[in-house]
């Protein structure tokens, strides 16, 4: 396949060079709003460069996979809709539920594929949780706790265009928490903290718990920070009557236990999203390129991208508000 890949930043490198080693992809095509960093990554990976996303969706792609900031994401959908395209995107598909349901409603009637890059549906650990709940292995889940703590906060300006802590940090445990129990968010009760004025300034916390309640009574805790000095820590815990499981629990998890004769991990802490989660990344580059090949459904769909946002709009809202909110009241 022509793979047209939009957006060259860190994640967008990396889809670059699993995208060119892929052998579903015969030829690649890179832009990006900073030219010459899309320069530089073509360069590396021996790809093509466009000079915009009009010029690359229109030299006869196959597939497009968009990696750009999240402000462009509902705006390449529509092209990709226009063309007929088959598209990848990075969450979120925009940061409320209008231009999320435009996208949405465009690429129905469209009758396009669409993937959203929802990676931790694609982890090793992730997936044995959900086969173990599926297959009863864990009897009856009555607790959930999930976590995602970044090791350091990111820039400013991406502070300020992020949708706040819920739509682009917590929006992943949002998404798996479901997927892996297979059961819808249903209400949620959320706290957070601004430590700092960085985040005061953009009306944001760096540091937040929800309490969640899913479908058939299944309760949940989310905890999620953008300071964590050992390091990237991404972790889910599934509670059941039969067992209780954990995702994320290896020697390089970022915590550390007191009790005696209890030693330290064995290596550092991991640094960042790219470096816990490549494997996945990559293999969820692969689904979509092999879904689009064999016109499989996608894994990762627009719908569940509405969900997951809509629940983290009900935390924001929780939020402001101090109290429960139903997911449907965000719609």
């Amino acid at each position: 396949m022509h793979v047209g890949l939009v957006g060259t930043g860190r994640i967008g490198a990396l889809h670059a060079r699993s995208l060119k080693s892929s052998p579903l992809v015969s030829r690649l095509t890179v832009v990006d709003a900073d030219s010459e960093r899309a320069a530089g990554v073509a360069r590396s990976v021996g790809a093509e460069q466009a000079e915009s996303p009009e010029a690359l969706i229109g030299s006869g792609l196959d597939a497009l996979v968009i990696a750009a900031a999240t402000p462009a994401h509902a705006e390449l959908l529509h092209m990709a809709a226009d063309a007929s395209l088959a598209a990848f995107c990075e969450k979120p598909i925009a940061l409320d539920l209008a231009a999320t349901d435009a996208v949405i409603e465009h690429v129905r009637r469209a009758g396009i594929f669409v993937q959203i890059g929802f990676q931790r549906r694609f982890d090793a650990g992730y997936r044995a949780a959900r086969d173990a709940v599926q297959a009863g292995a864990l009897g009856d889940v009555h607790v959930v706790r999930l976590a995602t703590h970044d090791p350091a906060p990111p820039p400013e300006p991406y502070v300020a265009t992020s949708g706040g802590i819920w739509r682009d940090l917590a929006i992943h445990d949002f998404d798996i928490g479901a997927w892996v129990v297979g059961r819808r968010v249903t209400e949620v009760f959320a706290y957070g903290e601004a430590n700092g004025s960085l985040f005061a300034r953009h009306e944001d916390v760096d540091a937040a718990c929800a309490l969640l309640r899913f479908e058939g009574g299944i309760l949940g805790l989310v905890s999620a920070t953008r300071n964590d000095p050992r390091g990237y820590d991404v972790r889910m815990e599934l509670f059941g009557l039969r067992d209780s499981v954990a995702v994320g629990w290896d020697d390089r998890t970022p915590l550390r236990s007191l009790e005696p004769g209890v030693q330290p991990p064995l290596k550092r802490g991991y640094q960042d999203f790219l470096e816990r989660f490549e494997p996945a990344y990559r293999a969820e580059l692969h689904g979509f390129l092999e879904a689009v090949r064999d016109g499989a459904e996608s894994p990762s769909t627009v719908t569940d991208a509405r969900r997951a946002l809509a629940v983290a709009l009900a935390a924001d809202r929780s939020l402001r508000e101090h109290r429960p909110v139903q997911v449907e009241e965000v719609g």
